[in-house]
């Protein structure tokens, strides 16, 4: 097992201080593995949904668990939403003598239940795969080959790990999917999926896939949002303002475990990743992703004109405006591009990420930074320095 002590650390923070935490994150991510180091599996305070003794005990919620004292993990919350309810009232009780951490699949139905039942009372901790800061630089391309799902990551061969992605593929769309009430053929979100991935790391638009599948764009859109809200894709959405220049206003797709992504492409080996037309905007989807887990931002956003000037992230932290642009190349240099987003959108600074393992200034404001440098963790590994709130002006 790989120690993630960082996100185990943020989870007891958010359990000292809030009455819930719902940790959420697709099937197989770890939350599960993470949860058993709070709580152990044997323990009376946790519950597995999935697991016949578990529902049992909860046949009578308000009775089952009202006595219990401390934290208290329920795995797979989803399957019951009726338990939302009750989670509300033994959170308001005072004093407090249990806290609830509880898992789920990322689900609209699972969300939806949270935000509405538990308002005010639960902190939401979205968990993903392995990351590079977890398995460390020497681990790179292995972790971008087969990304970040610990069974796929750990997995003995690579035909193992390739067959592990497969069948994950597999299940969630024909067993996890109906288990959430979503009705969607399988075949037809699988060449969905497939369309997303051809179309990797690029706007996208609703109107080719709609003609591909014989389906309304409004149908491909809540295609998209369903597979954005299971944490299987990202939308990073285009920043427009006014600059009397026109700029792109659709979103950019990417899959967001570069493992499924090779695995939706056929791609098995190094060798054929490598050679694959999509390996550039791989590495690219994968290095932003590794940015946008260092940096936390509070938003992010791409930045495109008709004219050519693209920004491939736009990141909005503690009231500063930072830049990051990820070029596979052996020395990335100053584009025509970079000058006119480090202008025209006000950035303080700009990293270019590449794959390379020295650090350099380009020019005043932009840096080309190792993606290796991120296991450095935070801002600071990206921009070079702390990044401190910004101080407002008297008045």
């Amino acid at each position: 097992m790989i120690d993630r002590p960082g996100l185990l650390a943020e989870v007891r923070r958010a359990l000292r201080r809030g009455r819930v935490v719902a940790l959420i994150g697709p099937r197989q991510c770890g939350k599960t593995t993470l949860a058993r180091q709070i709580v152990t599996a044997g323990s009376a305070n946790y519950f597995d949904l999935e697991d016949p003794a578990s529902l049992a005990r909860l046949a009578e919620p308000m009775t089952a668990l009202s006595g219990l004292k401390g934290i208290v993990v329920i795995d797979e919350v989803q399957r019951r939403p009726d338990l939302f309810p009750v989670l509300r009232v033994l959170a308001d009780r005072k004093p407090l003598p249990a806290r609830f951490l509880i898992l789920g699949s990322a689900s609209p139905e699972l969300l939806r239940q949270s935000s509405e039942s538990l308002a005010g009372r639960v902190e939401t901790i979205a968990l993903a795969g392995f990351s590079l800061s977890e398995v460390g630089p020497a681990s790179g391309e292995r972790l971008w080959l087969r990304g970040g799902f610990p069974r796929s990551y750990v997995a003995r061969t690579q035909a193992d790990s390739f067959a592990w992605r497969q069948e994950f593929i597999r299940t969630l769309l024909e067993r996890d999917l109906p288990q959430l009430g979503i009705t969607i053929p399988a075949p037809a979100l699988l060449r969905f999926w497939t369309m997303v991935a051809h179309c990797h790391g690029q706007v996208w638009s609703n109107a080719d896939p709609a003609r591909s599948l014989g389906v309304s764009e409004p149908t491909v859109r809540r295609y998209l949002d369903l597979m954005t809200a299971l944490f299987m894709v990202r939308q990073i959405q285009p920043w427009h303002e006014n600059l009397g220049k026109r700029q792109v206003k659709s979103p950019k797709v990417f899959v967001r475990d570069t493992g499924l992504l090779h695995q939706l492409l056929g791609v098995r080996t190094e060798r054929d990743l490598l050679a694959h037309p999509k390996c550039g905007a791989s590495w690219e989807g994968f290095a932003a992703e590794e940015a946008l887990r260092a940096v936390r931002p509070e938003q992010a956003y791409f930045w495109a004109t008709h004219q050519g000037a693209e920004l491939d992230l736009l990141l909005f932290k503690d009231g500063r405006r930072l830049g990051v642009e990820v070029k596979r190349a052996d020395a990335p240099v100053l584009t025509p591009s970079m000058r006119i987003a480090l202008e025209d959108l006000r950035l303080e600074q700009l990293a270019v990420l590449y794959p390379g393992t020295r650090r350099y200034t380009l020019a005043e404001r932009v840096s080309v930074v190792p993606l290796a440098q991120l296991c450095e963790g935070g801002s600071e590994a990206l921009f070079g320095r702390p990044l401190r709130p910004r101080r407002k002006k008297p008045t």
